[in-house]
């Protein structure tokens, strides 16, 4: 028997729609500085957030981020029933260690970038299936601990090219639950691992854009509907290389995306601050929703958007051994209606 939800082959269209309960954002200095500094909650100092490690600091900001969010909710962490998280960090230590802080039952994810969105999409279901009524979702990164598990440690000094992004110091948490002031998740769309042969680990946004551009285009075949039925449309840390040629493989297909389309790895720098293509890393689409995209839609600004996270799955040992670069993208569509909208 086919699934009444499932629209398409890879769409999925809520009954329930989950809505956002509570959202909070935690990001480095350089972060700070860029054009959406002020809509984050708290800004750090200095990328070592008061510890002794990067990988430390990291998970202080991510346990800080799921803390300021279920306390937005009007809730404690009793009140959750489950906490999706995770990072780019070998065994997602980041999450686990911040669950093991916070005593909630807890699902680890690895999504890498897209991991955000990829809990938003797991918690939904789960709460429109009944078996939940509170879902954290949260994920991390850092530029120091990325850049020392997957090229070069920051000491070192290597020159980075031009394609090259700038891994994004934050964590993002949101809440979303059976009730709520927020907007809603009202559809998800889940991607497909998309492997065009890319094997360069400072041009992540061509490896991604193919899985970004093919979420996309199912998300409009499935649902029937096309651009300009989103106020936005966003993925998640494609940056500038990536972003052009999304929309290019998406025009192919016959959706014209350029009027109402960006990156997030786009909005959270500004182009004087030296990042090269733009921002990357799980904490990217993490801390841009958290602290940017949902004030918009609840300020009345956004109505609908269609948000992709997308990832890179590589690992260290992957490009040692000559592997090309997959790449995924899983969209989730976030709704104003029941504001009033």
């Amino acid at each position: 028997m086919s699934s009444v939800k499932k629209l398409g082959q890879q769409t999925y269209a809520f009954t329930n729609p989950p809505v956002f309960a509570g959202a909070a954002s935690v990001v480095g200095p350089k972060e700070g500085q860029g054009p959406l500094g002020n809509q984050f909650d708290l800004v750090l100092q200095d990328s070592l957030n008061g510890e002794q490690t990067w990988e430390k600091a990291e998970r202080k900001m991510l346990k800080e981020s799921c803390q300021g969010a279920v306390k937005k909710a009007g809730l404690t962490p009793s009140d959750i029933d489950i906490m999706m998280a995770g990072d780019l960090l070998n065994q997602i230590i980041s999450a686990n260690f911040t669950a093991r802080d916070l005593g909630i039952p807890f699902i680890g994810l690895y999504g890498a970038c897209s991991t955000m969105f990829e809990g938003l999409a797991l918690g939904s279901m789960l709460i429109d299936g009944g078996f939940a009524d509170y879902v954290l979702t949260a994920a991390s990164s850092h530029y120091n601990t990325a850049e020392r598990q997957y090229r070069f440690p920051t000491e070192m000094g290597v020159q980075r090219p031009l394609t090259a992004q700038w891994t994004v110091t934050g964590a993002g948490a949101a809440v979303i639950g059976v009730q709520g002031q927020g907007p809603s998740i009202t559809h998800i769309t889940i991607g497909k691992v998309i492997d065009l042969g890319v094997k360069d680990s400072n041009d992540m946004g061509s490896a991604m854009a193919p899985a970004a551009a093919d979420t996309i285009i199912r998300h409009f075949q499935d649902t029937g509907r096309s651009p300009s039925d989103y106020d936005l449309i966003v993925t998640g840390d494609l940056a500038a290389i990536g972003r052009a040629l999304t929309e290019q493989l998406v025009k192919q297909a016959g959706y014209d995306i350029s009027k109402n389309y960006t990156d997030c790895g786009i909005l959270i720098f500004d182009p004087t601050q030296d990042t090269h293509a733009g921002g990357s890393g799980c904490g990217c689409s993490a801390v841009v929703l958290t602290g940017y995209l949902l004030k918009e839609i609840i300020a009345g600004r956004f109505k609908r958007v269609l948000g992709v996270g997308t990832g890179a799955l590589l690992s260290p040992s992957s490009t040692l051994q000559g592997e090309s670069i997959p790449g995924i993208g899983h969209g989730v569509v976030i709704d104003a209606y029941n504001l009033g909208g």
